[in-house]
């Protein structure tokens, strides 16, 4: 997606992502011109193991000792410093940055935009159940995807005057009918992040341009699993490249969805 942007001209002014999109659009903030070559080589030399590390097992004795979590954050904290090539704070970023997570004590979306990087993005990526909570000064922090997996209402408060939603959860497709557990939990999370989705881009178009670009044709691919990368980004880039070339963007408006393309 940032590539295709990138060759029609469209540059950021600012970023915002949860969760994942925390991840990339720090590297993104860190460097714009040259992200997507950056993230390209980050996550095709991801593997399950450095980023959920150990067996079943393990997982079972973190579990059993930490109580509501199956994996350690290091290893993230590895790719991100690593990736972030050295820079530690909001400060250091090119452009502005919010990485936004959920207190869990007072249930509302928190968008970070100051101090130390990496505990920032921690934070929002701190998934329930897989990564531990982070705390940042009296807060405790969660993943922000339960109610602000595209950070509409963040972006805009951040001064952010039309939108481009690089959404990368089945955007404009769901996955098929469920056929395991895992799928089954895969599947309603998906919808009800979804629908926070249109919600908000709506209310949003209304009184802004909102780009929302388009994703690529479900695959059946296990989040754990990292060896189509490179097919997943080259199929995103045309489903993106495509849709742009016949963009004409006239003022306010929603132009693409996160339910039908």
């Amino acid at each position: 997606m940032l590539r295709a942007l990138q060759e029609h001209g469209v540059r950021p002014d600012l970023v915002v992502g949860t969760s994942v999109g925390s991840v990339n659009g720090s590297l993104l903030a860190l460097d714009p011109e040259k992200a997507a070559p950056r993230l390209a080589v980050l996550w095709e030399g991801m593997t399950r193991q450095r980023v959920f590390p150990g067996g079943p097992i393990a997982q079972l004795k973190s579990l059993r000792t930490n109580k509501t979590y199956l994996f350690p954050n290091t290893g993230l904290a590895g790719v991100l410093s690593e990736g972030l090539d050295g820079c530690t704070d909001f400060a250091g970023l090119t452009l502005p940055f919010g990485a936004v997570s959920v207190d869990c004590v007072t249930g509302e979306a928190v968008n970070i935009t100051s101090g130390s990087l990496v505990p920032a993005i921690l934070a929002s990526a701190a998934i329930p159940g897989v990564y531990p909570p982070v705390r940042i000064d009296d807060r405790v922090l969660y993943d922000g995807g339960v109610l602000a997996n595209v950070p509409i209402r963040q972006a805009l408060a951040m001064g952010a005057k039309s939108l481009v939603v690089l959404d990368c959860a089945f955007p404009g497709h769901l996955p098929g009918v469920p056929g395991t557990l895992a799928e089954t939990l895969l599947f309603w999370a998906t919808l009800g992040m979804r629908n926070q989705a249109v919600l908000e881009v709506e209310l949003a178009s209304q009184h802004a341009p909102v780009l929302y670009l388009p994703g690529p044709p479900v695959q059946a691919v296990t989040p754990l699993d990292f060896s189509h990368t490179a097919e997943l980004v080259e199929a995103s880039y045309l489903a993106s490249a495509a849709f742009l070339t016949t963009l004409e963007v006239t003022g306010a408006g929603l132009y693409g969805h996160p339910s039908h393309g």
